[in-house]
């Protein structure tokens, strides 16, 4: 089963513009809608990654949210600065010792690499490794996967599914970007239709 990805405080609305009576459009269904039709044009068929992708940028529009507080750090802005944060959450020398935060952390690397690599691939391309935020990624998920196992005996969330086809999941949001991800000030023509 996979968890409501949207996390209950993470559900987020946005007041659509130019609509009669502003109409309320959720933003958890809008991912949704635009995932699931964008792995329907790449034949994919994945319901629980594309409930969980959805999920994932529901959470993401929230900036606390895309850079969380740290253990070592007050933010946490970069795949380094995350991994510094295992670190420190391992120093068992110190009160900030909490090993279990590695999942969290792991979880949150595993989404971060693979929404900046979909959704802001030219930004990694331009001021970090594509193959660097790739491999951390799919090692971050691989992580989160073993250890829902080990602990449950069964995986909660897609996260094998993640780590095996990370790079297949990129490219699916970087095709919803450009597809289904449209500006609200464009007439109404130009936007983007879920069939």
């Amino acid at each position: 089963m996979v968890p409501d990805a949207t996390d209950g405080c993470y559900r987020a609305r946005y007041h659509g513009r130019g609509q009669r009576g502003g109409a309320l459009l959720d933003l958890n269904r809008f991912f949704d809608r635009a995932i699931r039709a964008a792995f329907h044009d790449l034949g994919v068929a994945d319901d629980d990654a594309a409930l969980y992708l959805a999920g994932m940028l529901t959470r993401f529009a929230r900036i606390e949210n895309l850079y969380p507080r740290g253990i070592a750090q007050p933010r946490l802005e970069s795949v380094v600065d995350m991994l510094l944060d295992i670190q420190a959450a391992w120093q068992d020398d110190t009160p900030a010792f909490r090993p279990e935060h590695e999942v969290t952390v792991r979880r949150h690397i595993g989404d971060y690499t693979l929404f900046m690599t979909g959704v802001f691939r030219e930004r990694v391309e331009r001021t970090a490794s594509m193959s660097y935020y790739v491999s951390e990624g799919k090692r971050a998920y691989r992580f989160v996967s073993e250890h829902d196992r080990a602990r449950s005996g069964r995986e909660r969330a897609p996260y094998r599914r993640l780590a095996e086809r990370f790079e297949g999941y990129m490219r699916a949001l970087d095709y919803a970007r450009h597809t289904y991800f449209a500006d609200p000030t464009l007439p109404p023509f130009l936007r983007p239709t879920f069939g």
